[in-house]
């Protein structure tokens, strides 16, 4: 992708949601939230601290994540639909 994100920010890809409860019944597309949970397609450089020397990222591309519900910008990208929040919106990463 040719799309790079500055200083702290992370661009992130929305994993689907499951179509189906645990008791099977299946869930309408309107019914359905937009999953809080997202793979990092691309990652900025960091912030930098008072020296001027970059702090590092705590996530990489290709992390499953967590994020708040409400958290990030929507994109588009060569007709994607994406997120790019700050990494301290990211809640934790999924192992």
């Amino acid at each position: 992708m040719a799309f790079q994100p500055l200083q702290d920010r992370v661009l992130v890809r929305r994993v689907a949601s499951d179509e189906k409860t645990k008791g099977g019944l299946i869930i309408p597309e309107l019914a359905k939230e937009k999953p809080a949970e997202g793979e990092i397609v691309a990652v900025g450089t960091g912030l930098r601290d008072e020296d001027g020397d970059r702090i590092a990222m705590d996530v990489a591309v290709g992390n499953r994540v967590l994020f708040g519900k409400w958290s990030g910008t929507e994109i588009t990208l060569e007709g994607e639909e994406l997120l790019i929040m700050k990494e301290s919106d990211i809640l934790g990463v999924i192992s």
